[in-house]
């Protein structure tokens, strides 16, 4: 057998050299690629890293003026308009024009209100209020929204407690009606032209017989500034009985 018939044949070296360049160029190669792949999958997560988060942005507030009206209250309406600081705010913002008592709101009055919504904007409650409803359902809605009293000595008495529950005036329907009749017999324009009182320029007036310079004195916001005005002239009075004798409860003759 002739030498070299089993001898390993030589590899021939280019193309070795090109095999193991091959396997280099690959192994080189294997990196790139996987940070190729790496680099084009960040663009697909970019957007959800670099989406701001929805943070709900504070209303801006617009200045409106608002005219009061019968049955209104600060807190309803700072409800309505949305107002920046509620009904607080509104009171501290207008206090000048609705007075001491933020309970006793006047109709008419323009109040400035810092609102952050309309208040007319259309809503489901809205739009039921809106369809046609019988005359009887508006009466009764009326009614039972705004406290209405009969125009008589009882209807008297009974807003003028109402009114004294607002301002924390103390005082009783019996105690009212007691020293009422004693004083006036009923009588809102009664007027006494006789006593020390009359002498000195100042005569008794009305159902509880307060003198001017007392129903000045004690005259409680929210009323008609007229001691002839039947509500006025009790609300007064009890006022002053409160403040010189702890209530009108108290009174059981002339004072």
């Amino acid at each position: 057998m002739p030498r070299g018939k089993h001898r390993r044949p030589r590899t021939n070296p280019l193309t070795r050299r090109v095999a193991m360049a091959g396997t280099g160029t690959a192994a080189l190669a294997l990196p790139l690629l996987s940070a190729t792949a790496a680099s084009a999958a960040q663009p697909a997560q970019a957007p959800a890293q670099a989406a701001p988060q929805s943070v709900p942005s504070a209303a801006k507030a617009k200045t409106i003026t608002y005219t009061t009206k019968k049955g209104d209250s600060l807190y309803g309406i700072a409800d309505r308009y949305d107002a920046q600081g509620g009904w607080k705010q509104l009171y501290k913002d207008n206090r000048k024009a609705i007075g001491d008592n933020p309970r006793l709101i006047h109709p008419g009055v323009d109040l400035q209100v810092r609102a952050t919504k309309k208040a007319d904007a259309p809503t489901k409650a809205a739009d039921k209020a809106a369809a046609p409803v019988k005359k009887s359902a508006v009466a009764q809605a009326t009614q039972s929204s705004v406290k209405t009293f009969p125009n008589n000595l009882d209807g008297w008495i009974r807003n003028a407690l109402d009114i004294m529950g607002q301002n924390g005036i103390p005082g009783s329907y019996e105690g009212i009606h007691r020293n009422i009749m004693r004083e006036s017999s009923g009588n809102p324009q009664a007027i006494n032209n006789w006593d020390s009182n009359a002498a000195a320029g100042t005569p008794s007036k009305g159902l509880l017989q307060v003198i001017d310079p007392t129903f000045a004195a004690y005259h409680v916001p929210g009323t008609v500034y007229d001691p002839f005005d039947p509500v006025a002239n009790i609300t007064a009075a009890c006022n002053y009985a409160a403040a010189r004798y702890g209530s009108i409860d108290n009174v059981n003759g002339p004072y």
